[in-house]
């Protein structure tokens, strides 16, 4: 069998079933029109920086660099086990997220600018959106599991829609990749739920990975 043979058997391979096809096309085109009404209302036309900032506020590196140094950095046994619970989270969803990717290896919009911050392996691809999935995750997190003062629902809730709506707008991503990543990181919510790590394993986990001791109980010395 010759190598142009075998490369084009591979790409039939490759090809996703008909229906899912006109499923893929269909969010194409209403993406397309979507985009084209965002960018012809001048407003959001110019928001591109402010996009590029949402971006970086839900970036897997500086989120999971952030909650190593805060558990690092402040020990606050109050705090320990949000932080231990949260660290988790969003190791189980880079690592879902990498594999869902992976799998189905959706090319971005055409559209795209190669201007994303940080880019590697799997983020090439663009279904699911590993921003709308942390997003939904932490947001999940924020109100159910580990809930904050009523009066941050709504700012975290606008974050969060912000969040997915600029992915659009800035072609990182199709409609259906947000949606997915949305569903996505509420599933990983509900399994964050189902894992929760209880307030003495988390000490004893902190323990474990670094050199202070808690001060109270047990875990003092």
């Amino acid at each position: 069998m010759s190598e142009s043979t075998r490369r084009t058997q591979e790409v039939v391979k490759r090809r996703p079933p008909l229906w899912l096809q006109q499923v893929l096309a269909i969010d194409e085109n209403i993406t397309k029109k979507f985009v084209i009404w965002g960018n012809s209302r001048s407003p959001l036309h110019s928001l591109r920086l402010h996009y590029r900032a949402l971006e970086i506020t839900c970036h897997g590196i500086p989120w999971l660099a952030f909650w190593i140094a805060f558990i690092w950095l402040f020990n606050m046994p109050n705090l320990v086990q949000l932080q231990v619970n949260m660290i988790l989270a969003l190791l189980l969803d880079i690592v879902i997220v990498a594999l869902v990717k992976a799998f189905f290896r959706r090319r971005r919009p055409l559209g795209n600018k190669q201007d994303a911050f940080v880019e590697i392996g799997p983020d090439q691809f663009s279904f699911p959106s590993g921003h709308c999935s942390r997003a939904a995750l932490v947001t999940v997190i924020f109100i159910f599991l580990w809930p904050l003062p009523f009066f941050f629902f709504l700012p975290l809730l606008a974050w969060t829609t912000a969040l997915c709506l600029s992915r659009v707008l800035m072609e990182r991503h199709y409609l259906l990749d947000v949606l997915g990543g949305v569903v996505l990181g509420i599933a990983e919510g509900i399994l964050m739920a189902l894992l929760w790590v209880s307030e003495d394993n988390a000490k004893w986990l902190y323990t474990i990975v670094s050199d202070e001791k808690l001060d109270g109980g047990d875990y003092h010395v």
